[in-house]
């Protein structure tokens, strides 16, 4: 007996070195594992390391507005917020003026963590062997691909994906 599955042909197999998606996964990989190597002395890991960015920048601000600054939903922010207040470098309280809403501010000895951390991005810069102005152009094209991604993948769950949003053939991505 014949099954559908035996006389259908698939499609050609995917080359692993071919897809986007590893070449952007091993370079994240690639990236965090210099990061660690200059954060394990500092005691974070860094996804810490990317709240302290967001409050070095900006000073205080609320739970849900570093969440949305970091793409991360509460449920993966909250343990990473928890860990940094045991080690003394943030406090988070509930705002006077509205209960639902954390305020996340740095303690001193997470604004003097910033003197030590300084070099971090030339030392990463460095690690890439790009110049700067290529660094720059690859981070904006990464911050396009990730907007268009999010816009399809919102498109698509919302039931309106169109031509558009159409992927590009395989062999256009060599």
């Amino acid at each position: 007996m014949t099954t559908a599955a035996a006389t259908t042909t698939p499609g050609p197999t995917p080359v692993l070195d071919e897809q986007i998606c590893f070449a952007l996964y091993n370079a994240s990989r690639a990236v965090t594992a210099r990061y660690r190597d200059l954060l394990t002395p500092l005691g974070l890991t860094y996804p810490q390391y990317l709240v302290l960015l967001v409050l070095w920048q900006g000073g205080p601000t609320t739970v849900t507005e570093l969440g949305r600054q970091l793409q991360l939903e509460s449920g993966t922010l909250s343990p990473l917020l928890k860990r940094l207040e045991a080690h003394g470098l943030l406090t988070r309280t509930r705002s006077a003026a509205d209960e639902r809403t954390v305020d996340v501010a740095l303690t001193d000895a997470g604004t003097a963590l910033r003197e030590q951390a300084a070099g971090f991005a030339d030392q990463i810069c460095g690690a890439t062997g790009l110049e700067l102005t290529d660094l720059q152009a690859l981070r904006a094209d990464i911050a396009a691909l990730a907007a268009a991604v999010r816009a399809n993948t919102a498109a698509v769950t919302a039931g309106v994906a169109s031509a558009d949003h159409a992927p590009a053939p395989v062999d256009q991505l060599h």
